[in-house]
């Protein structure tokens, strides 16, 4: 037995890079989105232990939804993946090419078991350019066939190390070998068919027995005439380990997937669900169907569920006479290897073992699987069909006279096996390269036409998109899942009533409820959507809210462990305003995923619109603990402890928005709150810094615009508030807490009365029965000393606030003003103050309605998506971002005084003592006002 030189570990692993480095360009594609990129066991925010719990694709064991498949080690392998390069595709792709050389190189040490030296490498070169492995090395997902080929081998190299020289049984190799199958089988299930191989070469190979051998000593032992011999009974000895092993790792399986085979619709298989004999003729058919692959792999396809096979329905089908071929063909085989005893009976058993044993997982002959054909499943039983090819070079080489021609032969095999697999892998580049090149072998698939149109939908292409979900619409007339993907185009295109015919379309497709029979059994748990995605429409019309809670409730009555549903109707009772009920909601959702970050999040949004703040904060809390990068948890909590008051909340708020400006760089409400926060810890300069970030970001940006305006005011820097109010104003010219700062700064620091008195005015324009812009253009009016003008603004502002004590002290100081002057025989108006009004000019015309920040404005401090419904989109909530109180303090009493109960409302001791101090300056400007009214 000659061991694999270097030489020719190095010519395995060039032709595999020579084929499958084109493979590194392609992407995530088909499978590869749901166990890589939707896959949350990748992330390193969950836990390792979640991948012993969860089947492939990241769904936990225990729902009905899961597909079964437990693959623990193979996730393990793609988190490690995540951990260096994320979602990097061309690692993934790096990794599975290495792991695809690595499997050459043990078959080549397999197939030395029973192939000369010469032999064994063709058979390895074959396996390693063979196009029929395109699936499993550049699909990621194929990574579970690789792994446990890998191990598979192994186990089995091991095996054969279990008999000694002195043929006694060596036990440590066979118990690497359980660990190894163990292993295998922890990759993919199909790994624990080496024990039959193992079996196989123990019988046939290692004690040279042929069938009647073993059938002639069988029957001695039962007529008493001879007991077992010894080799006899080593090898049932070693066979009764190996088989208890295996039989234990069949119970461990069993209970991980809860006794429960996964729920496959008659679309993935339609075989499956057909009657006899029909299901029995196709599956049969099946047979010859993946052996013609292997043997004319020149019209590959990613999927080849639905209609790719017609059933064979009647015995009289001439596709039959392929299944008679294909079972006469492996009979002959099995007859040759099992009578006879010479090398090359051993080397065709072993040959039959690799191609039957490892596919009986994947044949649907004793239980049904989720697919018609599988491309990827033919990894293994290739190496089988690769030792029969060599073998029979071996055989024709060795007549002189075609010698030649078989050494052409093989390398024109080699050389366009290796082309079309390299040409092959472009196919995998993007998923519509993918499904497009499946239409080409098969049109009558609708899964196909389906998947290029989502290809499509995701590069936004919705009117192309449609013609394809049309398309398989017509192909399979009864594919829920089209119709479905019809509607949701449909919707995309704004094309609403045609969306809601196509949802009814495919609700109208859904099995009937059988009484006494469970629905969820005979339902794919997808199609359900078609009641979440009729609802999510029809709820966008006011009316008809009662009408998308019946379908979401009537989806919950079909599958009682249907967690959307319950999320949808969670959103919909919150917009019904219907709080207790959105809470139940949530709340049994969480029953079914306690690991759900968006539900805790979800609910955190209930109790805020509830008022109870603390509950909210906790169920925040919860989310950030399952994960503590969710962006909306982080922003929407910190911002919780911000709107609270509390400064002992201000450093963990602090530390969440900065862990959310890291997620989100380029959203400016993440800054701007920072800034927010540092506004009150009085951290001027912290503040500045980042209102200045969140203005660069976002070019007039209202609320940070303002409060960095409001700052530089407050901090005695009227000057550079001056520059950052023109801005405020160019960009929102109807922002009239702006145009009263401005004009404050402009009246008692620039002494700039007609740039006040347009600002003034032009409040007045958008709002005529403004208090305080009224108030504030009688001052300008009374230091212009054009006093019945002044007169006459104090009326009519009384008149507009009839309590106001200090209009009506104002007005009377006026009137004496004027009786005392007009005694004296003095003017009063003065000549400047009439050219002044003269001239004045009309201020631009200026929206209408401006709305107050204090009650809601967009770019305040809260944006938080409510549940997890197609979009995702923010929900602004009431923030404070600019109720600051004190705007234009110095002139500006009417504010304080008419609009303080609505301010102080709900406010933190601190802001209640800010507000107070600012009472306080304007009570002193309104002194000066009335020493200005009484002087001379």
């Amino acid at each position: 037995m000659a061991v694999v030189s270097w030489k020719e570990i190095l010519l395995l692993t060039g032709m595999v890079v020579g084929c499958y480095w084109n493979s590194l360009s392609c992407g995530f594609v088909f499978d590869d989105v749901s166990a890589i990129l939707d896959n949350k066991d990748l992330r390193p925010s969950t836990s390792l232990h979640n991948l012993f719990l969860n089947d492939f694709w990241g769904t936990p064991m225990a729902e009905e939804r899961s597909h079964k498949s437990y693959r623990p080690l193979t996730v393990l392998t793609f988190r490690l993946n995540y951990l260096f390069s994320e979602l990097s595709a061309a690692s993934y792709h790096l990794l599975n090419v290495v792991l695809h050389a690595v499997v050459c190189v043990l078959f080549l040490r397999v197939c030395r078991l029973f192939l000369d030296k010469t032999s064994s490498l063709v058979a390895a070169l074959l396996f390693a350019v063979h196009p029929i492995h395109t699936e499993a090395v550049t699909g990621v997902v194929g990574r579970a066939e690789l792994l446990s080929s890998i191990f598979l081998l192994a186990a089995f190299l091991a095996y054969t190390k279990s008999t000694g020289s002195d043929h006694s049984i060596v036990w440590a190799p066979i118990a690497l070998t359980v660990v190894l199958v163990a292993a295998a089988t922890l990759c993919k299930e199909q790994g624990i068919t080496v024990v039959g191989i193992c079996c196989i070469h123990e019988v046939f190979v290692a004690q040279g027995f042929t069938l009647p051998m073993l059938l002639d000593t069988l029957r001695q032992v039962l007529q008493g005439k001879d007991g077992f011999p010894y080799a006899v009974l080593q090898t049932l000895l070693k066979l009764i380990v190996l088989v208890i092993s295996t039989l234990l790792l069949v119970i461990i399986r069993v209970q991980v997937i809860q006794s429960q085979l996964p729920v496959f619709t008659r679309f993935d298989n339609p075989a499956a669900v057909s009657p006899t004999p029909t299901r029995q003729l196709t599956f049969n058919y099946l047979l010859p169907v993946n052996a013609w692959l292997l043997l004319n792999p020149s019209e590959l396809c990613c999927d080849w569920t639905m209609g790719t096979i017609p059933l064979v329905e009647s015995p009289l089908d001439h596709r039959n006479l392929a299944t008679l071929l294909f079972y006469a063909f492996l009979g002959l085989l099995a007859y040759h290897s099992l009578r006879y005893r010479h090398s090359s009976a051993k080397t065709v058993i072993m040959a039959l073992s690799l191609i039957v044993l490892p596919f009986i997982p994947a044949s649907n002959l004793f239980f049904p699987v989720g697919f018609v054909v599988a491309e990827r499943v033919l990894y293994v039983p290739s190496m089988g069909f690769c030792v029969l090819v060599a073998h029979g070079f071996k055989i024709v080489s060795h007549k002189g006279h075609l010698k030649k021609i078989s050494w052409l032969m093989i390398g024109v095999l080699l050389t366009t096996h290796a082309v079309k697999t390299f040409n092959r892998n472009w196919d995998w580049e993007s998923e519509y390269t993918l499904f497009t090149s499946a239409l080409k072998v098969n049109k009558n698939n609708a899964k196909l036409w389906n998947n290029v149109g989502h290809a499509l939908e995701n590069q936004n292409n919705y009117a192309k998109a449609l013609q394809y979900f049309l398309q398989a619409t017509r192909v399979q007339p009864d594919d829920i899942g089209a119709h479905m993907n019809v509607g949701r185009t449909y919707k995309n295109l704004n094309k609403s009533k045609e969306a809601e015919d196509a949802y009814l379309v495919a609700k109208s497709l859904m099995p009937q409820v059988i009484p006494g029979k469970k629905y969820a059994t005979r339902v794919a748990p997808n199609h359900l959507n078609v009641y979440i995605n009729l609802a999510n429409l029809i709820r966008a019309n006011e009316s008809r809210l009662e009408e998308a809670d019946q379908l979401y409730r009537q989806a919950i009555s079909m599958r009682p462990d249907f967690k959307q549903a319950y999320i949808s109707r969670g959103e919909l009772l919150l917009k019904m305003n219907k709080l207790t009920e959105a809470r139940d909601a949530y709340l049994r959702a969480l029953e079914l995923d306690r690991t759900n970050a968006d539900l805790w999040y979800n609910l955190a949004i209930v109790y805020i619109e509830m008022k109870e703040p603390s509950e909210a904060l906790k169920n925040f809390n919860h989310a950030l603990e399952l994960n503590p990068r969710h962006k909306l948890a982080l922003f929407n909590s910190a911002l919780l402890m911000q709107e609270s008051g509390e400064p002992k909340f201000w450093p963990e708020a602090n530390r969440r928005f900065l862990t959310y400006v890291e997620e989100e760089p380029d959203d400016a409400n993440g800054y701007f709150n920072l800034g927010m926060l540092a506004m009150d810890a009085n951290e001027n300069t912290a503040a500045e810094r980042w209102m200045r970030k969140a203005i660069g970001l976002q070019a007039g940006f209202r609320s940070a615009l303002f409060n960095l305006a409001l700052l530089y005011s407050q901090s005695k820097r009227e000057m550079d508030a001056l520059p950052v109010l023109d801005e405020l104003l160019r960009h929102h010219p109807e922002h009239i807490k702006g145009l009263i700062l401005k004009g404050d700064i402009l009246m008692n620091h620039k002494k700039d009365t007609r740039g006040a008195k347009v600002c003034f005015e032009r409040i007045l324009q958008m709002d005529p029965t403004n208090v305080q812009g009224k108030h504030n253009l009688c001052v300008v009016y009374f230091e212009e000393r054009d006093l019945p003008r002044a007169e006459r603004c104090l009326e009519e502002t009384l008149s507009l606030a009839p309590n106001e004590e200090y209009v009506r002290r104002h007005l009377s100081i006026v009137r004496s003003k004027m009786a005392a002057m007009s005694a004296a025989g003095q003017p009063l108006t003065s000549a400047e103050g009439a050219a002044t009004s003269a001239k004045k000019e009309k201020p631009k015309r200026v929206k209408e309605g401006a709305e107050e920040v204090a009650e809601g404005e967009e770019e305040g401090r809260g944006a938080g998506a409510v549940g997890r419904g197609t979009g995702d989109e923010k929900n602004v909530r009431k923030s404070s971002a600019e109720s600051l109180g004190g705007v234009g303090v110095d002139q500006s009493e009417s504010l304080e005084s008419s609009q303080s109960d609505k301010r102080t409302k709900g406010k933190s001791t601190k802001e209640i003592k800010d507000i107070e101090k600012k009472r306080a300056a304007a009570l002193k400007r309104l002194e000066e006002i009335e020493r200005i009214l009484s002087g001379d």
